[in-house]
């Protein structure tokens, strides 16, 4: 079967321009480069040698929040930013920080300030000093995370597509309508198989035009790469409709994020109307992250987080409650881990430059639920939390390789289904990762 893969992929890609060859989607925490700048631009530029980065949160006021004031990347005035500007450079000044850049986030109802320490200077006594200062909320530093690894032609080569029964499961639902805000590097959105699948496209890495990356693509293309469109791949939920949010960015060796990308991101999406969150990615526990999560949760918006295989309780946000793990199968099974399994191994998928190629990873186990859950809220829409980690069923035994009967999940949810489900021969997925 790989070497049918091999020679479809080289069918199709022999006609695109050359680009770098895609590789494995191995889960890593790598250190992200800091960025200099100021408080009203971003920038990518590599911090001088030893300068930490924090982020200190304001109390953003309810008067002052305008629902036109904070709805896209642009942050516009409101009439109190300057004042709380002018807080912040104080704050700035008494802890001889260098002010950076803001952000508001009114899901939290805070604004937060990018700051960067002297160079040598350690970040523990200033944070402690920051945590007596009655003007902020909280100040924590900026953490870094890294991506976790039909008649279509590879339709058939997709691990998803006969274990998932695909081709019978679209006769009932195809996540129309559904919205998915993947919060990743960036997404081609031009490619044959994702073109029209994107709504938005927004850049929280640097003021530079969005560019189209290989981790974002390529999970992108797991999601909702468009089905019977002759080319490439079909997507778990080929109607859904994406948001492409960079807050990532690829280097030579890995996708990295931090806290703040990470945060503008989330927050873009809990005021635009995400039904899900995918983050492929993991990285250390994170207050402002942890935060936004709990407020998407709040509001009933799926939030997906791939397991770091290297991390023994999975990384976060992964090991947060409440959130649908996600683990490549094939795993090895841990104590206190409780992860779906989805196809993580020889996945073909989108490429940037109009190619198609085959990772691996956790990554992509987490767009396939993504993907999943898109199918489920457009069959139940707003279904609670609860009743919908109750319904998704699981196959006992060590066959098929998923882990998910999505056949029998869709009759617990809908009572439809058009393909041969077994519901006898599985279990309940009743236990919060």
């Amino acid at each position: 079967m790989m070497r049918a893969l091999a020679l479809a992929l080289c069918l199709l890609a022999g006609a695109a321009m050359a680009q770098p060859q895609p590789g494995m989607d191995l889960p890593r925490i790598v250190p992200a480069d800091d960025a200099p700048g100021d408080a009203s631009q971003a920038s990518r530029a590599p911090p001088a040698a030893g300068a930490a980065e924090i982020l200190v949160m304001f109390h953003l006021p309810a008067p002052h929040y305008r629902a036109d004031s904070y709805g896209s990347a642009n942050y516009r005035d409101d009439a109190g930013r300057a004042a709380r500007q002018r807080i912040a450079a104080a704050v700035a000044q008494d802890h001889q920080l260098e002010l950076m850049e803001d952000w508001a986030m009114p899901a939290l109802s805070i604004d937060c300030y990018r700051m960067r320490l002297p160079a040598g200077v350690a970040a523990a006594p200033v944070l402690e000093a920051l945590s007596r200062d009655g003007r902020i909320e909280w100040a924590q530093l900026i953490q870094d995370f890294a991506a976790q690894g039909g008649s279509d032609p590879l339709y058939r080569m997709q691990p998803a597509a006969g274990p998932w029964q695909l081709e019978q499961v679209r006769k009932v639902a195809t996540g129309r309508k559904v919205m998915v805000a993947v919060v990743d590097s960036g997404i081609e959105s031009g490619h044959p198989d994702l073109a029209g699948q994107v709504m938005v496209e927004e850049n929280f890495v640097d003021n530079q035009k969005y560019v189209a990356e290989l981790h974002g693509t390529a999970v992108a293309g797991v999601i909702a790469a468009r089905a019977g469109n002759g080319v490439g791949i079909e997507g778990v939920a080929p109607d859904a409709r994406l948001m492409a949010l960079r807050a990532c960015w690829q280097s030579a060796s890995a996708t990295r994020c931090n806290s703040f990308t990470l945060a503008k991101a989330l927050n873009f999406a809990l005021s635009n109307g995400a039904h899900i969150i995918n983050l492929s990615l993991s990285g250390p526990q994170d207050r402002l992250l942890q935060q936004l999560v709990e407020v998407a949760q709040a509001r009933g918006i799926r939030v997906v987080g791939a397991v770091d295989p290297a991390q023994p309780d999975g990384g976060f946000p992964a090991n947060m409650p409440g959130v649908f793990a996600v683990a490549s199968d094939g795993t090895a099974p841990r104590a206190g881990v409780h992860a779906l399994l989805a196809p993580g191994r020889d996945i073909p998928t989108t490429m940037p430059g109009g190619r198609w190629g085959v990772v691996a990873g956790s990554s992509y186990a987490a767009a396939h639920v993504s993907g999943m859950l898109a199918l489920l809220e457009e069959l139940k829409p707003q279904l609670a939390a609860v009743q919908l980690r109750e319904a998704i069923v699981l196959n006992q035994g060590s066959a098929p390789l998923t882990g998910i009967d999505l056949c029998a999940t869709i009759v617990r949810i809908s009572g439809k289904c058009s393909c041969a489900c077994q519901p006898g021969t599985s279990s309940h997925y009743a236990r919060s990762p």
